[in-house]
C-alpha cells in the first residue's frame, strides 16, 4: 500500500506538468486564427478573403503533419507525452480546415451551391482538398474514448485515413500555388519523411509480430 501511494505521489508532478503542457499547446494553436483575425481587423490584408482562406488551410497542413510526428518523436525516445498530445493536434487540424472550407463556402462563394459543385468538378484542387475534408471528418467524429471502446480494433484502422488526407492536403496545396514552390515541397519532404519512417518500422518489425 506504501508503495502504491509512492508511486501516485510520483505520477502526480509528471501528471501536473502534462496538463501545463496540454494548455499551452493549446493556446499556441489558437494563436494563428488569433494573429489572423488581428491582421485582417486592423486592415493589414489586402484581399482579406485570400488572406484568411490561405491562413487556415496552411495551418490545417501544420496541425495534420504536427498530429503524425507525435509517432516518431514517441519512437524516438522522447517518452509517451506526444501520443496524448496527438488528439488535440488531430481536432485543431480539423478545426483550421472547417474554417477554410467555411472561408470558402460563404466569403468565397456566398453559399452559391451550383458554383461549388462546378468547382468540385472542374477545378482539381479543389477536388483533392474537398476529398481531404471527407475523408477527416469521420477521424474529428470518432476521436472520444468512448468511440474507442465502440469500435475496438476498427477504430486504428479507420484513423489510418490520416495517411491518404495528409497526402491529399499537401496535393491541394501544392496544385493551388502557382509559382513559388518552395513553401509546398517543404511540406511535402516533411510529409515523405514522416511516412517513410513508418514504412521503414514496418519493413523492420519482425514477422510473426
Amino acid at each position: 500500500m506504501t508503495t502504491l501511494r509512492l508511486k501516485s505521489a510520483a505520477a502526480c508532478p509528471a501528471d501536473r506538468v502534462l496538463a501545463g503542457f496540454k494548455c499551452l499547446l493549446f493556446v499556441a494553436c489558437l494563436l494563428p486564427l488569433a494573429r489572423a483575425a488581428w491582421i485582417v481587423l486592423s486592415g493589414e490584408a489586402v484581399n482579406p478573403v485570400e488572406f484568411i482562406t490561405r491562413s487556415t488551410g496552411t495551418w490545417t497542413l501544420v496541425w495534420l503533419l504536427a498530429t503524425l510526428a507525435m509517432t516518431p518523436l514517441r519512437r524516438f525516445g522522447v517518452g509517451g507525452w506526444p501520443l496524448k498530445c496527438r488528439r488535440m493536434l488531430g481536432l485543431f487540424a480539423f478545426f483550421y480546415l472547417s474554417l477554410h472550407f467555411l472561408t470558402y463556402l460563404w466569403l468565397d462563394q456566398f453559399f452559391d451551391w451550383a458554383g461549388i459543385v462546378r468547382d468540385i468538378y472542374k477545378r482539381p484542387f479543389i477536388t483533392v482538398g474537398f476529398a481531404a475534408l471527407l475523408l477527416m471528418t469521420p477521424l474529428a467524429l470518432t476521436s472520444t474514448q468512448g468511440w474507442m471502446r465502440r469500435l475496438k480494433r476498427n477504430w486504428g484502422r479507420l484513423h489510418r485515413l490520416v495517411y491518404p488526407t495528409a497526402l491529399l492536403a499537401v496535393v491541394h496545396y501544392w496544385w493551388l500555388v502557382k509559382k513559388d514552390l518552395s513553401q509546398p515541397l517543404i511540406y511535402a519532404a516533411v510529409l515523405a519523411l514522416l511516412l517513410g519512417l513508418r514504412l521503414w518500422w514496418r519493413w523492420r518489425r519482425p514477422s510473426g509480430v
